[in-house]
């Protein structure tokens, strides 16, 4: 069952760090802090619970999201209800992507896996400071350039046949972008991320712990131990 949502909202401008959001992504620390001190004055400040849908497929992209703090997975679900996340984003990744899009939505749901505070800048705000900022515009082309990058990578990845070199690649990536020192993902969502059954994960996880690549921490929790380790098991399989 969904759980039922509970939202609370406030003004970025109440906030003790309220340039802080705008500061810790690469979208907008270039600017100068004039500017990023403006964009929060105009931006609202979300709690949203755990479990609750931010957005969902088909819904208009009106402003540009950033998170403060939380985890949130982006997924899509086919016909049989079948799971298939596409990303999982942490403190100060951003959600803006689609915003340039004639009668935008989203071609995805994103679901909070925590409680999630979330920084929200309205589009017409977001544009506006494009239009006066041309080296916004040289950050866009940059970061996007990145995005393709990444999905590239991530077909790639999904495209490798062998579930021990597949979740290798998965853990390596996500070892890079998680914060903290541990990746913290349930067992269904890592097989949700790339295409495996949850027992193959289980089963290729304890076979990295035996050999002393990862540490599995409970909860959700897993420490990887010797990346130089992965690194070898997913370029070997990349040689196959």
């Amino acid at each position: 069952m969904e759980k039922k949502e509970k939202n609370t909202f406030s003004r970025c401008a109440d906030c003790k760090n309220c340039a802080l959001c705008t500061a810790m992504i690469p979208l907008f620390s270039a600017l100068p802090e004039d500017v990023r001190q403006g964009l929060t004055e105009r931006s609202v400040l979300t709690t949203r619970a755990k479990g609750s849908f931010l957005f969902r497929v088909g819904e208009t992209v009106d402003s540009v999201l950033i998170v403060r703090k939380g985890r949130i997975k982006l997924c899509k679900y086919d016909a049989e209800g079948n799971e298939y996340i596409l990303d999982i984003l942490h403190d100060g990744d951003a959600i803006w992507e689609n915003l340039f899009l004639e009668s935008a939505v989203f071609p995805y749901s994103a679901v909070c896996l925590t409680k999630v505070e979330l920084c929200e800048i309205r589009k017409s705000d977001f544009i506006r400071i494009i239009a006066e900022q041309p080296s916004i515009a040289l950050n866009l082309i940059s970061l996007l350039s990145m995005r393709l990058r990444d999905a590239n990578e991530k077909a790639l990845l999904l495209s490798i046949q062998d579930p021990k070199v597949r979740l290798a690649g998965f853990l390596l990536d996500r070892d890079i972008r998680c914060v903290g020192p541990e990746i913290r993902l349930k067992l269904e969502d890592i097989a949700a991320s790339i295409g495996l059954r949850p027992e193959t994960v289980s089963r290729n996880l304890s076979k990295f712990e035996k050999e002393h690549l990862i540490t599995r921490l409970g909860q959700g929790k897993i420490m990887v131990t010797d990346r130089n380790g992965l690194k070898k098991v997913y370029n070997a399989g990349q040689k196959i």
